[in-house]
């Protein structure tokens, strides 16, 4: 690797100097000829020509980090924990598994514990300890430290060291998987180092400096920008990450990414890594979720959240202009939990919501966020499109259960009823749920797909159970050609089906061809 370095330099140099000198030739050919032109004029050398640009690019050249990381290295630790691997539910574990050849949705996120090689290179045992290593940092005096659920999970025991190379024994406070984010404590000092989280949201183009434990080696520092914000990785329902190109790498997991400020922007968590390292894609979990969580898992060592019980997805344009929407904006309910805060209120399926206590909701993923900060037994205002009308729904909150069943039909069997000319085409073969076996009493059953159709095209599947179409409950084949003559007739481009399958009930906008 070295020689073909040196290799591709000296080919550089090679290329260049020859330019480099006929550029230097022609600035002293053109001072000569205005010496000769003019005797008593000022000579305009190479030196008096290259001055003013040297200077310009003195000017250019950004200040330093020094002074940002001598104020907040200190507050920065390097987290150790020991961890039984016959624990399957271990969050370091699974996470190595993700960075095996397995399928899963976080495939291409790998999060950072410091496993050099990860665990494919280890040998598998009945039982064995292993070691990760990640990040953290204080904030507080008196020994509270953030860092990754996924780091700390499971732990058998915890180690921090310090900046000065001072060991300490930490207990773990409380986790929260769904944000990734834990609490420590180091006891036995009260004057730890420590900083604080941001009050204000960064700017895309700010400048970011991570500090933390890659690779296990301790008190490293990185810098870049922010390059991303509200980025959905598909770690969890409340993604909302912040994408920085300050490298970070194995063993960065819950360290802190600061300001210019030295305020903590957020906590490092996941990188987008084809190859194991840093591309310079690294998101962290705001400050502003990580200050919520931090404080309920200091005050009761858990997180609580506040719940509606509905299914949602966002409105798409197709959806927005099924519905009769101006904009596509909110998250339409696909399914409201039996007994849950929604269904009492009156919320069903097909409803929009837009807003929560007055404040606009952009898509389902920020109506689940808002949700989530309030606590259980809060009253909110809800906004509400039902059937074209808008109105306001009044609630309390429940509490976020911790374990929720998915319901769901089975796959139905082959059937061959298909739409009458005349009605558009979905490019669907349907029967009526009652007549597949499996399917339910409800709806009528996709028992064939054109692959070519525009149902296809939406994702459509054999088996799928069709709730409703248009807003109008169907429990026959004839039932689903009148609604899709109505939305024609209409002038819609697009129906709105309401599909079961095994994983969940969602809504679909299905172009009327």
């Amino acid at each position: 690797m070295i020689d073909r370095v040196n290799s591709d330099t000296t080919k550089s140099r090679t290329i260049l100097k020859p330019r480099r000198l006929a550029l230097l030739g022609t600035v002293a050919a053109l001072g000569v000829a205005v010496l000769a032109a003019s005797p008593a004029s000022t000579p305009f050398g190479v030196n008096s020509l290259i001055a003013p640009a040297q200077a310009a690019e003195s000017a250019a050249t950004p200040p330093g980090f020094g002074d940002l990381v001598s104020k907040v290295k200190p507050a920065v630790i390097s987290v150790r924990v020991k961890i039984d691997q016959d624990n399957d539910k271990s969050a370091m574990l699974q996470q190595n598994r993700m960075d095996s050849d397995e399928d899963s949705p976080f495939d291409q996120f790998s999060r950072q514990f410091g496993f050099p090689g990860g665990m494919n290179g280890m040998p598998r045992q009945r039982h064995q300890v292993v070691t990760g290593e990640g990040s953290g940092f204080f904030i507080s005096a008196d020994g509270y430290a953030v860092t990754n659920n996924h780091v700390v999970d499971h732990a058998q025991s915890v180690q921090v060291t310090t900046d000065d190379g001072t060991i300490y024994t930490a207990k773990v406070v409380g986790t929260d998987p769904k944000t990734d984010l834990a609490l420590i404590k180091v006891e036995g000092k009260k004057d730890f180092p420590f900083v604080k989280f941001s009050d204000q949201k960064p700017r895309i183009g700010d400048w970011v400096v991570a500090v933390g434990n890659p690779f296990g080696l301790g008190g490293t520092v990185t810098a870049g920008i922010v390059s991303a914000s509200g980025r959905d990785i598909g770690n969890g329902p409340y993604d909302d990450f912040i994408q920085i190109d300050a490298p970070i790498n194995k063993g960065n997991s819950g360290g802190p990414a600061f300001d210019m400020n030295g305020n903590v922007i957020g906590v490092n968590t996941a990188i987008f890594s084809p190859s194991g390292g840093s591309v310079g894609i690294g998101f962290d979990i705001p400050s502003s979720t990580a200050k919520l969580v931090v404080a309920q898992l200091k005050d009761k060592g858990a997180v609580t959240r506040g719940w509606l019980g509905v299914q949602v997805q966002p409105v798409t344009a197709e959806i927005a202009d099924s519905l009769g929407l101006k904009a596509a904006r909110g998250a339409i309910v696909d399914n409201p939990q039996d007994g849950s805060p929604a269904a009492k209120a009156g919320i069903e399926a097909g409803d929009v919501i837009t807003a929560v206590n007055g404040t606009a909701i952009k898509d389902s993923r920020d109506l689940a966020r808002t949700i989530a900060t309030l606590a259980p037994g809060t009253s909110v205002k809800l906004d509400v499109v039902h059937k074209g009308d808008t109105k306001t729904v009044t609630l309390a909150l429940g509490e976020l259960p911790t374990e929720r069943q998915a319901q769901g039909s089975g796959n139905a069997d082959d059937g061959k009823t298909q739409q009458a000319p005349g009605t558009p085409r979905l490019g669907l073969s349907l029967a009526p749920a009652g007549d597949v076996q499996g399917a339910g009493q409800k709806g009528v059953v996709v028992t064939e797909v054109d692959p070519q159709g525009p149902a296809a095209q939406r994702g459509i599947q054999t088996g799928d159970v069709i709730l409703n179409v248009g807003g109008k409950a169907v429990a026959t084949v004839g039932d689903v050609r009148s609604e899709l003559a109505q939305a024609k007739s209409s002038g819609k481009n697009s129906v709105l089906l309401q599909v079961k399958n095994a994983e969940a009930t969602r809504f679909i906008a299905v172009p009327l061809a």
